[in-house]
């Protein structure tokens, strides 16, 4: 990361924007589109091949896109019948919503996809059931402090955690430059956001308790291990 360095000659790009009005990326649409400029400068018309919808469709969406300075014109060269063709390329590479501004029918639609993009990222890491046992195993003790609702769902809060400290950690990206490649760039702010979340609050007994429950797994397993090969022998 560069801050300070001009996006031109050195091939750097924008980290981050924080969209101000998150209803403009409510629509998968222009997620889609955000997400195809972003590997390369493109057109209306191949864009329009690619998502397999009209240009005029696709047209709308760039206006929207270029209204709300979310994308720019890359460069314009002259087409197969001569017609100038404009090719669109985001302002940034990671676009995140301001959770402050998040209107209150749109915080599902965005919550889903935090909690899809944390689900891998712990699938990966193998710490969804660990961190299910983890919560089960410290609840007694959190409800005396805390009143937790019978329909409690531990993902779902992590993911409106998430909410919160993407918007945090993306403010720091903000004005930077990077040579990353935007989904390298999302994951190490998703990446920095869990950590932030599993060091505070009650999180952190959670993720604490992973830590153990793991650690006991691992010698449960070790000594059975161990127990197999001496009734084998």
């Amino acid at each position: 990361m560069h801050k300070g360095d001009k996006e031109g000659t050195t091939g750097l790009r924008r980290a981050v924007k924080i969209v101000d009005n998150p209803k403009i990326l409510a629509d998968p649409v222009r997620r889609e589109i955000l997400r195809l400029l972003n590997i390369k400068p493109q057109t209306s018309t191949q864009l329009a091949e690619r998502l397999n919808l009209s240009k005029s469709t696709v047209g709308h969406h760039l206006m929207v896109l270029r209204r709300m300075k979310l994308i720019k014109i890359k460069w314009a060269m002259p087409g197969p019948h001569g017609i100038l063709e404009k090719y669109y390329e985001p302002v940034a590479l990671v676009f995140i919503e301001d959770y402050k501004r998040i209107p209150e029918d749109l915080k599902k639609y965005f919550l889903s996809i935090h909690i899809e993009r944390l689900r891998g990222m712990l699938s990966t890491l193998q710490l969804i059931g660990d961190m299910t046992s983890a919560f089960q195993a410290i609840r007694k003790t959190w409800e005396q402090t805390v009143k937790i609702p019978s329909d409690f769902d531990l993902l779902s809060e992590l993911g409106n955690e998430s909410l919160k400290y993407m918007t945090q950690i993306g403010q720091k990206y903000e004005n930077m430059m990077t040579d990353l490649d935007a989904e390298t760039l999302l994951t190490k702010i998703y990446s920095e956001a869990l950590r932030a979340i599993i060091s505070s609050g009650v999180w952190a007994k959670v993720f604490t308790s992973i830590s153990e429950i793991s650690t006991l797994l691992i010698k449960r397993n070790s000594d059975s291990g161990r127990g197999n090969c001496a009734h084998n022998v």
